[in-house]
């Protein structure tokens, strides 16, 4: 089971539910994909986002035990993610893109980073971004954190991600990768109609029943 943590923004639900199904829709493998709400979390601290420090309760939450991935919320995966923990390194303690050593995608070695507690990320005189926690950084592809607007356009992006805002704006319009993260949106909101997916059901006589009478 492949163990994925999403920095959930309560104030824009609909980034969470379009990475969740793009993880889902390629994945070769079980995954957990797991939303980090803050009101449910041991800690209280918070910056810019409610996952802004929460990201780094990811080995806790796992119980220090084998290889978990963070990511923001504002992404888009367009490659299997089995394939990104096959980059694993065990010599690390966290793996990143390194080209601008941001830690918007982390994959964790959880068992080195028992530093990580819940106390030790809500202490405000330490900083966790430091990464002083990390006895060892490895890096990662390019291409498995493209951020648009920032790095130079790719048309080769196995995760893209959409820190200006995701295309489900009109100010993000004319940006790269909006016809593929909307193209997503609507593939997580679709349904096919109910006779397709309840016709066959022991329900669908109670349905039809009360259509009948109204």
């Amino acid at each position: 089971m492949l163990r994925i943590f999403v920095g959930h923004d309560p104030l824009q639900p609909v980034s969470t539910t379009v990475l969740v199904h793009s993880i889902i829709s390629r994945a070769s493998k079980p995954v957990c994909v797991t939303p980090l709400s803050l009101k449910t979390l041991p800690i209280k601290r918070r910056g810019l986002t409610e996952f802004t420090y929460s990201r780094f309760l990811v080995p806790y939450l796992c119980d220090y035990q084998g290889w978990s991935l963070f990511l923001d919320t504002d992404m888009l995966v367009l490659e299997d993610i089995a394939k990104l923990f096959e980059l694993a390194d065990d010599r690390h303690t966290i793996q990143l893109v390194k080209n601008k050593l941001r830690l918007d995608l982390i994959l964790f070695n959880n068992a080195k980073c028992r530093e990580l507690r819940p106390a030790v990320i809500d202490d405000m005189s330490r900083d966790p971004f430091g990464l002083w926690w990390a006895s060892s950084v490895g890096a990662l592809p390019e291409e498995w954190n493209h951020c648009v607007g920032c790095d130079d356009p790719r048309n080769d992006a196995k995760l893209v991600h959409f820190t200006q805002g995701v295309p489900f704006f009109l100010d993000t319009e004319g940006t790269e990768y909006v016809d593929e993260w909307r193209s997503e949106l609507e593939a997580s909101v679709h349904a096919e109609s109910w006779e397709s997916l309840m016709a066959n059901s022991v329900h669908a006589k109670y349905v039809r029943a009360r259509l009948a009478v109204a």
